[in-house]
């Protein structure tokens, strides 16, 4: 299994909970549609502490898996309007966990 994780920042306009929400629901209702994702879960409520403001936290079948998702056409939809016109900075860790 890969892990596939992202922390977002928000463009200070779109640090809103109607932002958040959309971000959430487009890319948690993935689920089921991409060949290989077993899970995908949004975060969009954070500590003060925290310096990001949307974490996303996927599990894919492979690396592969993770590749075809990342060109798969309904989440480059979903990245290309509920997610990037919104987003400031974007960091992402993909990893197998041991």
């Amino acid at each position: 299994m890969v892990k596939h994780i992202i922390l977002w920042k928000l463009k200070e306009e779109y640090n809103n909970d109607v932002t958040k929400k959309g971000i959430k629901d487009g890319l948690e209702g993935l689920t089921g549609k991409i060949p290989g994702l077993l899970e995908i879960k949004v975060q969009t409520e954070n500590l003060e502490t925290s310096n990001a403001d949307v974490m996303l936290y996927s599990v894919f079948e492979s690396e592969e898996a993770l590749k075809e998702y990342a060109i798969n056409p309904i989440h480059v939809k979903v990245a290309n309007e509920k997610v990037r016109p919104f987003t400031e900075t974007r960091l992402c860790m993909d990893f197998r966990e041991s």
